[in-house]
């Protein structure tokens, strides 16, 4: 397990793309890591997450939504976000927005609805 090739990509929602290369399905015990892919487009609805999950800025800009703040992040910057925080990060740039993800093993997002669930690029 020393070297993964990303595995097939993952596309949760139009304008979407996440490529897993780090997660127990992989061989991984602690930590779940994938690049995404974001085209431009609108503000999704905010929601949380149950562990820290942090994103690094490959290539774009991104807009954050995190706690009532929004923020933007362009290519080296590391967004860091807290678990149980209202959170969104959108596409603003003219192309796409790549970028590396990392999460916990066991950490869920949880919709605005309440509802909780394991990300299927996490697992």
């Amino acid at each position: 397990m020393p070297v993964l090739s990303p595995a097939p990509a993952i596309t949760p929602f139009p304008g979407a793309t996440f490529h897993p290369l780090v997660a127990p399905s992989r061989g991984a015990e602690r930590t779940s890591v994938w690049q995404a892919t974001i085209e431009p487009g609108p503000l999704p609805d905010p929601h949380q997450l149950t562990a820290e999950e942090v994103f690094v800025v490959l290539d774009g800009t991104a807009t954050v939504r995190l706690a009532g703040e929004t923020l933007t992040a362009g290519p080296g910057d590391a967004i860091v976000v807290p678990p149980d925080t209202d959170f969104a990060l959108h596409n603003t740039g003219a192309g796409p927005l790549r970028l590396l993800c990392a999460l916990p093993v066991g950490g869920q997002v949880r919709l605005p609805d309440g509802a909780v669930f394991t990300p299927p690029w996490t697992a």
